[in-house]
């Protein structure tokens, strides 16, 4: 049977951003094949998506090689979400179905149960099924999968430093989901804004050095407060 190149790509990528693959290092057909048990064929038409996407480059007389992003490259993936993410929340809010609404609302409550119970292990993986979905409700395919891209590459570039306080951040996102439930457009951006402007200040370049000279993004170090956008 033969393995989707999609797939071959996903198992890839994953791993470029779990670190399995350092940056700069080369990524040979022949040798990815073995690991993900396929043919050359689609390892080499996941090569070229991956370049597409900026985690791969091809480099005179080495081949396919992990990226290696500046600094200012990792910045600038920051400032796209700051415009992006409320963008989202903008077209969710006219263009959201009740199933959208109903996996949004289920997220919240469920995220909002496990950070009162201090169980903060997979609050991570419901925070990006949160914004993921946020960003399918949008009903635009091409901005859905740009968010994605951008949720990709800060996870590899980035690490999290974990909310002071889990509970204030799950409320942000119930005031999102409320937003995107009435239709108001307007609202939803500015506490999308306002709660994508906290949580990029808690991001950390991962390259060593970096962290220092990473000056590009403009954010906030302060808690948002939201409480003049919950009426």
């Amino acid at each position: 049977m033969r393995i989707p190149a999609h797939s071959v790509c996903t198992a890839i990528r994953d791993d470029i951003v779990a670190g399995v693959y350092e940056r700069g290092g080369r990524l040979t057909e022949e040798l990815l094949a073995r690991r993900y048990g396929v043919s050359r064929v689609p390892v080499r038409e996941a090569l070229r998506t991956l370049e597409a996407e900026g985690f791969v480059v091809t480099r005179r007389h080495a081949g396919a090689c992990v990226a290696e992003p500046t600094e200012h490259e990792a910045a600038d993936l920051l400032e796209m979400r700051l415009l992006l993410e409320p963008l989202g929340a903008a077209r969710a809010a006219q263009r959201r179905t009740e199933a959208h609404l109903k996996v949004l609302r289920g997220l919240v409550r469920l995220g909002q149960e496990r950070a009162r119970r201090g169980n903060s292990d997979d609050l991570r993986s419901l925070g990006g099924w949160f914004h993921e979905t946020l960003a399918q409700a949008s009903g635009s395919q091409a901005l859905t999968s740009t968010l994605t891209q951008l949720r990709h590459k800060i996870a590899w570039m980035y690490t999290v430093e974990a909310p002071v306080s889990p509970a204030d951040s799950w409320a942000e996102h119930g005031v999102i989901v409320d937003a995107v439930a009435r239709g108001d457009g307007e609202r939803a951006r500015a506490v999308t804004a306002l709660h994508t402007e906290r949580s990029t200040a808690a991001h950390r370049l991962r390259f060593p050095g970096a962290a220092e000279r990473a000056n590009g993004v403009r954010t906030s170090q302060h808690p948002v407060n939201m409480s003049g956008l919950r009426h």
